[in-house]
């Protein structure tokens, strides 16, 4: 792998971790995503910093950044756009709506309605919106890193498994520990900093392109394919790892093995990425069954190693 790889993410870490306290892993998975050509729901509490990390993220690259602020009157045109009356040409035009960017931030995804968290996972999935039966592509790169706000059920609409399943990564960020709570503190009385950019979309879109030639070879194709399998056997779990889930497991690995100056993807790098990648496509039968953490934990146990 080239060294400039690994040089390019602990450079873009290290410009996050100037604003964000977070473990580093959290910050490295983040910036995975987006090398993935995959999208990240960040599941938290509130307050732990879910929209600081976004927005850290995207400051770190110098792209076009929009912020979309889900509430339940946000309509599904609020994202992507409408026609709207040029009297001069007596003509309807096309106005792109805040979906149209290199990364978007939507905030509080699960307290728009279905029909609008729709309209915006439709475009994450297609890389393009249709509008009046014309087809308008989205940016490239594109990427969506999404918040959930996992302590109010109320005026909230749960995600569909369906769209959940268009995430690439689910990541927690956790509270700190006392010593990070005390470096949040001291922080706070110089206000927050704002970032220079030290990567760009072209520095992204050729990370991409080099994950694209880092080697899996079949026993380990075999090892994510008899992870997925044994999801979809286990009596606990209702819903499985499905297909996409499987590409994008593979996918994970070989960006954490280029993140890691490695042109080859190890059983390691799978199981490092595991957790975030498929806790949110499982579903289980019960609370007695066990979290989905926990049941793919058990997976893990199960599935023979590859030498």
């Amino acid at each position: 792998m080239n060294p400039e790889f690994t040089q390019k993410v602990q450079m873009a870490v290290g410009n996050i971790r100037k604003v964000v306290v977070a473990k580093e892993e959290v910050i490295r998975m983040s910036l995975l995503g987006i090398l993935c050509h995959g999208h990240v729901l960040l599941d938290d509490y509130p307050g732990v910093g879910k929209t600081l990390l976004a927005k850290a993220l995207a400051q770190t690259i110098k792209s076009d950044f929009k912020r979309i602020q889900f509430t339940p009157d946000l309509l599904p045109t609020d994202i992507t756009g409408s026609s709207i009356y040029n009297p001069a040409s007596g003509e309807f035009a096309f106005v792109p709506g805040p979906i149209f960017a290199n990364i978007v931030l939507a905030d509080e995804i699960n307290r728009a309605s279905p029909r609008t968290q729709s309209a915006l996972l439709e475009s994450m999935g297609e890389g393009f919106v249709t509008f009046d039966g014309k087809t308008y592509p989205l940016p490239r790169p594109f990427f969506v890193i999404a918040t959930r706000n996992l302590a109010e059920p109320h005026g909230t609409f749960p995600l569909p498994q369906s769209q959940l399943d268009r995430f690439l990564l689910s990541i927690g960020i956790g509270y700190p520990g006392r010593d990070e709570e005390v470096e949040i503190l001291n922080r706070g009385e110089h206000g927050q900093t704002e970032l220079t950019p030290v990567l760009s979309t072209d520095d992204i879109k050729d990370m991409q392109e080099q994950i694209n030639f880092v080697k899996v070879s079949r026993p380990v194709k075999e090892y994510i394919a008899n992870i997925a399998a044994e999801s979809r056997a286990n009596a606990e779990i209702i819903i499985g790892v499905s297909p996409r889930g499987t590409v994008f497991l593979q996918r994970a690995a070989q960006a954490r093995a280029a993140m890691e100056g490695r042109d080859f993807v190890t059983p390691d790098d799978v199981k490092a990425v595991a957790f975030l990648v498929l806790k949110h496509r499982i579903v289980t039968r019960s609370s007695q069954a066990g979290s989905p953490v926990n049941v793919i934990e058990n997976i893990l146990h199960l599935v023979p190693v590859p030498l």
